[in-house]
């Protein structure tokens, strides 16, 4: 904390809200742009416009399919990333300091049904201090938030010691594969943050989750004679409470005080329930589609076991599945569990921003979903932390909105944070 002065937090303070308005201009466009999967160019245009603007040193590429998919960490259906850039740019240092990610995903979850909306989904429509629109929460507001934060930094000549990455990927909503190709391509910090909705919570540990598709077995037989077959779908209610009993099982294993407000820290979800082929037949197969947690200190692999296990061993509760077992299978999006060290010094350095921006201490807990911080922590090696300005309960919601003065404020702690652990060339 001893490489800034009460003056410097002023200054900063100041440009930030001197420049309040363009930063709300630059999210607008953003949220304007509905940037879902493989429609994420246009965004990125005004991402690489803005960093061309600040004289950082950019990199534009579109992530190669062929590379990606030769990692274990790969985990999407989409393979073409044609007309789907990645963007960073880099703020370089003097020399001498720790870097560090600044790390955001440009895509964002298709609106879902227009007539839950009160506006336009990509309106960007400010009322009340709250601006609204798919994707404004997660995670267009983090994303200004740092690039407000690294054009405070030029706005009043900081010059860091550390390099700043700021990167702008793809694919966070299914599996990661533009932070994956980030990785590939050889950009790695001493550290990252991760502006994710956390309601301006830090978050130092964040579960992982994959998702799974379990098949169930009956027999077909007439409606009117129903009893002479075997209703799967019947069968599937039986697997999903032992589903239901392996989730609370699991649970009650989780020990952690960062996750002792959060009712359940690593949820089984049934998602999708698909079977039947005919109103007045009995219906032979049911597709149960779901995800599960996985605790951010344990192995994908050994959560994996663990409920292929538990589906094996259905036979147990009903003899039906002796003959005709379930099988599970995994399949589509899957996001890395992550954890940094309690006594990580940006940890600490963030938290006592935190203090020093709000006036009040900062509340710390664990993520209760998947972030990109899971890929950067266990295959780029580089310790992540997720902290941002969105409404953890907006995300994905109809009329999802941020709060403006989180994401300025947000900036104003982030800026310290980078001038704190980068170092400051005077």
């Amino acid at each position: 904390m001893g490489e800034r002065t009460n003056i410097l937090q002023k200054n900063i303070h100041q440009s930030i809200t001197a420049n309040r308005k363009d930063g709300i201009h630059l999210l607008k466009r953003l949220v304007q742009i509905a940037s879902t999967q493989g429609k994420e160019a246009d965004a990125q245009r005004i991402i690489l416009e803005t960093l061309f603007d600040m004289g950082l040193d950019v990199d534009l590429w579109e992530p190669n399919g062929e590379e990606l998919q030769a990692s274990p960490y790969f985990a999407s259906s989409r393979y073409d990333f044609s007309g789907s850039p990645n963007v960073v740019g880099v703020l370089k240092g003097t020399g001498g300091g720790r870097s560090i990610i600044l790390n955001g995903h440009i895509d964002v979850v298709p609106a879902g049904d227009r007539n839950q909306w009160e506006e336009d989904p990509f309106s960007g429509i400010v009322k009340n201090g709250k601006m609204y629109g798919r994707g404004v929460t997660d995670m267009k507001g983090g994303n200004v938030s740092m690039l407000v934060a690294l054009k405070t930094l030029q706005t009043l000549n900081i010059r860091l010691k550390g390099d700043v990455i700021f990167e702008s990927v793809i694919e966070e909503e299914s599996g990661g594969s533009g932070t994956l190709a980030a990785i590939l391509r050889g950009y790695q910090a001493d550290a990252a943050l991760i502006p994710e909705p956390t309601n301006m919570k830090i978050f130092p540990k964040q579960q992982g989750s994959m998702w799974f598709r379990i098949h169930v077995k009956g027999r077909s037989a007439h409606g009117g004679t129903r009893y002479e077959g075997v209703s799967a779908i019947d069968k599937s209610l039986i697997v999903i409470k032992h589903i239901k009993e392996l989730e609370d099982q699991r649970n009650k294993r989780i020990t952690d005080p960062l996750y002792a407000k959060i009712p359940i820290p690593i949820p089984i979800n049934i998602g999708k329930i698909e079977g039947g082929e005919w109103p007045s037949s009995v219906p032979d197969f049911v597709i149960l589609e779901g995800r599960m947690g996985v605790s951010p200190d344990e192995q994908m692999e050994d959560a994996r076991l663990e409920i292929e296990t538990w589906i094996e061993g259905l036979g147990e509760v009903e003899p039906w599945f002796n003959v005709h077992p379930a099988s599970i299978e995994w399949y589509g999006g899957r996001w890395l569990p992550g954890s940094i060290d309690s006594d990580h010094e940006l940890l600490s350095l963030l938290s006592e921003n935190y203090r020093f921006v709000l006036n009040e201490e900062a509340i710390i807990e664990a993520s209760p979903w998947g972030t990109d911080g899971g890929l950067l922590t266990q295959v780029g090696n580089i310790p992540s932390i997720v902290f941002g300005p969105g409404v953890t309960d907006q995300a994905h919601f109809p009329n999802e909105y941020i709060e403006l003065d989180r994401v300025f404020e947000a900036a104003e702690i982030i800026v310290l944070t980078l001038i704190d652990w980068c170092g400051v060339e005077y």
